[in-house]
């Protein structure tokens, strides 16, 4: 069947499927920093690169505006959102929100198999830090999360978490791209784990606010003292 004599709804359909892949493929890349906030994306390098017409390309572009990870400006083109600090700590205080009730309800209601694999998710993290390997960590710390929002049940809630996920990891400065914070944000989360297999809904959901609250409180005092550095090239000329 040829493309004229293709049924509409088929084309149709082909058509939605293959702007999905497109923007999923772009979204890996951006959320692996491939393209790092404040990058422009062209439609026909894209398009290139991923064997693809326009067409799907500024689709997905479009559905990953909506999303909160492009920006559209007008006669300049299409760029990836740099999150500024004060959006960035509101999204930690929903975040803080939303994890003390899955810190609860996973208190009252995670199946013993559920346990095991949060438990042993913590493990990974701890070795992670013995090799002192802040990627493989901060990954393990996304997947350690997003289980504990799925294990809740709540499929609303888990949407709206990971679109906040998604916009947060577009604000560049990672807490944990400085080592030392590891073993503390590890250790954050075996009382994470240590509370929820306790059955205490209170100090289960207080735990997860907490970690979340720390982390934010984290990323402010992070974002202070590379504001308040001098600049490399204020230091090169500072040096001569």
């Amino acid at each position: 069947m040829t493309a004229a004599s293709m049924h509409p709804t088929i084309a149709l359909l082909q058509s939605s499927s293959l702007t999905t892949v497109v923007q999923q493929e772009i979204e890996r890349a951006i959320l692996a920093g491939e393209y790092p906030p404040g990058s422009k994306l062209i439609e026909q390098t894209l398009a290139e690169k991923m064997g693809v017409s326009r067409g799907p390309v500024r689709e997905a572009c479009r559905m990953l505006e909506e999303a909160g990870l492009l920006r559209n400006e007008k006669n300049r083109g299409v760029f990836v959102r740099d999150i500024p600090i004060e959006e960035a700590v509101e999204i930690f205080d929903l975040r803080a929100a939303m994890d003390e009730l899955v810190g609860r309800r996973l208190a009252e209601n995670i199946k013993p198999a559920q346990l095991k694999e949060i438990r042993e998710l913590v493990d990974s993290m701890e070795k992670a830090v013995k090799a002192e390997d802040a990627r493989n960590y901060h990954l393990l710390n996304l997947r350690f999360h997003d289980r504990l929002v799925e294990m809740a049940g709540n499929s609303k809630l888990t949407t709206i978490y990971r679109k906040l996920i998604k916009e947060l990891s577009l604000f560049r400065r990672l807490n944990l791209a400085d080592g030392w914070l590891m073993p503390i944000s590890a250790g954050e989360h075996r009382a994470i784990v240590k509370a929820i297999a306790s059955g205490d809904a209170e100090a289960a959901g207080r735990a997860m606010f907490d970690h979340v609250m720390e982390s934010k409180e984290r990323t402010i005092q992070n974002h202070m003292q590379r504001q308040a550095a001098p600049a490399p090239a204020a230091k090169a000329a500072k040096a001569r």
